[in-house]
């Protein structure tokens, strides 16, 4: 099992944070010392074929256009079709599909759940690459298999001109990198969000990237928006007893700008407590896009669900599902894909512990009594519980 330490290169956390995190690229070479991928080539093609998986081809040359992008799910005869160079291969959320693959995720979780988003992998014959560009998150590029040449501009941009027209991803225009290394099974590059960035591949080879989610503003903004409409009695309506004669009828006067302003602003200003629910049901929200991900559970009561558990069997996360929880006054607030369910100060220990471990076994569950059943059996119930393939 890999640690933070190690594939911090053994800089303390608070030092990363500090001085790295959001700040300035770093290389740290075997931060998974002799790294050996679970995962082939043969297999990453294997799941870019199949059905749910969001999957994506980049070829530079011999599409209808420069930097063609196609997107899965893709056939054998698409990839025996490819040019010997020249293209690429993306596979998104691996980690929720080869759910062991958490394991590569558990050392990053120094920073938040909520802000990770998924492990990516790609694959490239020799010279192939997705071309120079920004991201707009932050990523760890883990060498998986081969070997990539990746070569950065230290300095940031964010210049919407910056890009080649026409073509179906963001390629720079111009890039002049002034910092390059090659990087072997094993090595990992950071980035921050906004350092233009290009890995060209040296050999046959395979990059996972660690990538972080990063909400737009508006979307933030939006989400809260949409929430607070949604809280409003529909059979409210604007009115005016008190409505006074104007001299022309087509003004907006005062009055009615006032009442409208203050019906606006309490409509759209909750106190902190609603508004960290909100939050916390936006953040956690289930991706509707990984449905095939998740877990189509038997049907069971509590009994029986407390029973299985009993008799030896062991509950995992669905590494599609998004827990989380939010500390108020008195109480916990405990998130499960959008879902809030409030509990008294005395759960946070058994929240922690949901939102904490991969796996629960009846050991786990019997430290916190018998409040953890009903929590348990709406978890499974919901699918972001399921029971191991050991049971």
């Amino acid at each position: 099992m890999w640690t933070t330490d190690q594939v911090l290169g053994g800089m303390p956390v608070e030092t990363f944070l500090r001085d790295y995190w959001q700040k300035k690229p770093l290389l740290i070479r075997q931060a998974f010392p002799g790294f050996l991928a679970p995962v082939t080539p043969e297999e990453l093609a294997g799941l870019a074929c199949e059905e749910g998986i969001h999957s994506r081809m980049v070829l530079e040359e011999g599409g209808s256009k420069p930097w063609e992008l196609r997107y899965g799910p893709f056939s054998e005869e698409d990839f025996a079709r490819l040019p010997e160079r020249g293209w690429s291969i993306l596979v998104s959320d691996v980690e929720k599909a080869v759910p062991e693959l958490m394991a590569i995720i558990e050392p990053f979780r120094f920073i938040p759940d909520w802000r990770i988003d998924d492990l990516m992998m790609s694959y490239a014959p020799p010279g192939g690459s997705v071309g120079a560009h920004v991201d707009q998150y932050d990523v760890f590029l883990l060498q998986a298999w081969g070997r990539r040449r990746w070569m950065i501009e230290s300095t940031p941009r964010d210049d919407e001109n910056a890009y080649i027209d026409g073509l179906d991803l963001r390629i720079l225009r111009e890039f002049n990198p002034d910092q390059s290394w090659d990087l072997e099974p094993g090595d990992m590059l950071y980035l921050p969000p906004g350092i233009p960035h290009h890995g060209v591949a040296l050999s046959e080879c395979m990059t996972w990237s660690i990538g972080f989610r990063a909400p737009a503003h508006a979307d933030i903004v939006g989400a809260v928006a949409e929430a607070l409409v949604d809280r409003i009695p529909p059979k409210l309506r604007y009115s005016d007893p008190d409505l006074a004669p104007q001299g022309n009828p087509g003004e907006i006067s005062a009055a009615a700008l006032t009442k409208l302003t203050r019906l606006v602003r309490e409509a759209l200003t909750p106190d902190d407590a609603a508004l960290q629910r909100i939050l916390g049901e936006w953040l956690t929200e289930r991706n509707l896009n990984l449905g095939g991900l998740f877990p189509d559970n038997e049907p069971l009561n509590l009994d029986e669900l407390r029973e299985m558990l009993e008799d030896g069997a062991v509950l995992r996360r669905v590494p599609a599902a998004r827990l989380a929880f939010i500390t108020q006054p008195g109480k916990v607030l405990f998130f499960m894909d959008g879902e809030c369910v409030e509990l008294s100060e005395s759960g946070r220990g058994m929240v922690e512990m949901l939102c904490r471990e991969q796996h629960v076994d009846a050991e786990a569950a019997a430290k916190y009594g018998a409040a953890i059943w009903p929590l348990l059996h709406r978890l499974y119930a919901r699918g972001c519980l399921m029971f191991t393939d050991d049971e």
